[in-house]
């Protein structure tokens, strides 16, 4: 007699079950679950959380006032804004000659697709077939109305509490954006085009990019529709990953297997690089060129962790999915050591701070912790800038810029009081020429003779650099 102890499969439970079972019990138990397909159909692209990110901050992947699907469906805290959907739903339907007619072909269209609906999501829906179309028909226009009248293009209710309580529509950009609470666009665009109106300019994907517009940044700029023409949206989470990916075509963009460390952000500065903010449409429009690190700005606000954590849980479950955003965050967190990175960031614009500075210093680190990123997306940025920053004369630049540039007698203290500064630059006399100007042999015999170099071979080199910038003092 062998006892088996199952755990909740989602690791989010303590409950465990004891069974005594027999052993030809167990192996007609496991001959049958080797029947059929074992894997995931490949329509699955909504998932639960895994237990692994999960458990680094659990209130980044549940909804805290809507839930839209089947997976939060009737929990407690959120039954209370069925009613709001409800209202919703009878503002869509209340706009045609029908109402009654306009709510059955609504109902109509979803079960057409119920199928296909209930494939995309991983895992065994708890509902019946009409527990389940009810579900996906509320959420779905209310969703498709929220985005109509956030564009104005159907009026508000004055006592809308959406669009009256400021807690609302946080609510809905944080409840709207989690992996666990989305339903298959394919069911958002039936109900979209049932209810469209005859001039109704807006296509959803554009009324969507709208109402998420400054998700990632504060920066005015908008993405053309068409670029998702011919792309499979699975649902509002992926249409916002393809929209930073589509527009950006850079020379990363590609796979790129292998990683290297990313300089921080001092460290970059120090190297003599220049951070330049630059207007993108894309956050992951990272270039290096010249000397300057061109980045768009980046708003960091109250919903900057939870879009991440569930865009890099996304590309975690989705089968074949390239880890573009995990690199992004990586880059990031390199980039933001400490609250002086951070200050030089935010002092070029790059990065628009709306956090505690401490809390946006530190969140960057635990954005990916146990996530698996094969393929680093930015591997060539990190070869180019690493390369720069290595290089003798690029630091030595940055340096004289910074501390002697503009203070010639600083320059000859610094020769004066550190010989061997003299011996270790000597042999680069070439590129010091390019901060002296012409002072005559005189200024290099006075130099000879306030360092008392014995050695005549340093007399002859001291020669070399004829083109003293500085006149000695007498």
């Amino acid at each position: 007699m062998n006892i088996t102890t199952i755990k909740a499969l989602d690791g989010r439970s303590d409950h465990v079950v004891c069974m005594d079972c027999p052993t030809e019990s167990v192996a007609s138990s496991l001959e049958n679950m080797m029947v059929g397909n074992n894997f995931l159909p490949s329509t699955c692209c909504i998932f639960k959380t895994p237990s692994i990110l999960y458990r680094h901050k659990e209130e980044a992947y549940i909804p805290n006032a809507f839930s839209f699907g089947p997976f939060h469906h009737g929990k407690p805290n959120l039954t209370e804004t069925e009613k709001i959907k409800s209202k919703y739903l009878q503002c869509l339907i209340a706009r045609s000659h029908s109402p009654e007619a306009r709510l059955k072909q609504c109902i109509d269209v979803i079960k057409e697709v119920e199928e296909e609906a209930r494939a995309c999501y991983a895992g065994t829906i708890g509902f019946s077939h009409d527990e389940f179309v009810k579900i996906l028909v509320l959420d779905a226009c209310f969703i498709v109305e929220l985005f109509r009248k956030d564009a104005n293009l159907v009026s508000k209710d004055e006592d809308d509490p959406v669009f009256t309580m400021s807690c609302m529509l946080q609510y809905l950009f944080h409840d709207l954006i989690l992996l666990e609470n989305q339903i298959p666009w394919l069911v958002l665009e039936r109900i979209f085009s049932l209810t469209a109106s005859p001039n109704e300019a807006k296509s959803l994907v554009g009324l969507t990019l709208q109402f998420f517009s400054n998700i990632f940044s504060s920066d005015e700029h908008s993405i053309e529709p068409h670029l998702f023409a011919n792309q499979e949206i699975k649902h509002i989470l992926d249409l916002l990953r393809k929209s930073l990916i589509l527009p950006y075509s850079g020379e990363d963009s590609q796979h790129c297997l292998g990683w290297q460390p990313f300089p921080s952000a001092t460290s970059i500065k120090e190297a003599g690089i220049e951070f330049r903010r630059v207007s993108s449409s894309s956050i992951l429009d990272i270039r290096f060129r010249n000397g300057i690190l061109e980045m768009p700005s980046l708003l960091i606000q109250e919903t900057t962790e939870t879009i991440f954590r569930n865009l890099i849980s996304f590309e975690q479950c989705y089968p074949n999915c390239s880890p573009r955003v995990a690199s992004y965050v990586i880059l990031l967190s390199n980039l933001i050591n400490t609250s002086k990175d951070l200050d030089i960031l935010c002092g070029t614009g790059i990065i628009d701070n709306w956090l505690i500075p401490e809390d946006s210093t530190k969140f960057f680190k635990a954005l990916y912790h146990d996530s698996y990123v094969k393929e680093f997306h930015y591997l060539r940025l990190c070869e180019n800038v690493n390369g720069y920053c290595h290089q003798w004369r690029s630091r030595w630049n940055a340096f004289y810029k910074h501390n002697y540039l503009g203070k010639p007698w600083a320059i000859v203290s610094g020769f004066a009081t550190n010989p061997e500064v003299v011996a270790a630059v000597l042999p680069f006399w070439d590129d010091l020429s390019l901060f002296f100007l012409p002072g005559g042999p005189d200024a290099v015999q006075r130099l000879h003779g306030s360092l008392q170099l014995q050695d005549e071979s340093w007399f002859l080199r001291l020669q070399m650099l004829d083109g003293w910038a500085v006149p000695l003092p007498p």
